[in-house]
């Protein structure tokens, strides 16, 4: 099992690859056949092929993720991260506050991602 502070710094290298405009170094973070279902309630992605389209996707549009406090760890093999999601399409600047936790195996890869949250969570600038 992976140890807290490896988990995080996977979490980190994760906020990184999208601050460097580096979806590939996003993608490498998860396993083949993970699972990622952003946001939650919306229909889950399933292997490395659907996620490498989403996040180049996701990345494009990002123009920084923020750390709102530290990554936590866990007693087990997820951990978490509060963060802010930071947007402009088309002129129109967006904050979304999401909440990501993180399931790892062994090998250090992300084989589970939920972020978490809602309409209310966004707000235009």
């Amino acid at each position: 099992m992976l140890t807290e502070a490896e988990m995080k710094a996977n979490m980190q290298r994760y906020l990184d690859g999208f601050n460097k405009n580096d979806p590939e170094k996003v993608i490498s973070l998860f396993a083949a056949d993970a699972q990622v279902e952003d946001p939650v309630g919306s229909e889950k992605l399933i292997g490395k092929g659907s996620l490498a389209d989403f996040f180049r996707q996701s990345v494009a549009s990002v123009k920084q993720l923020k750390l709102e406090a530290p990554i936590r760890g866990s007693h087990g093999n997820s951990a978490a991260m509060a963060f802010s999601i930071h947007v402009e399409k088309e002129g129109i600047k967006t904050i979304i506050h999401c909440i990501d936790v993180m399931t790892f195996n062994d090998a250090g890869k992300i084989i589970d991602m939920k972020a978490y949250w809602g309409p209310e969570d966004a707000q235009q600038l």
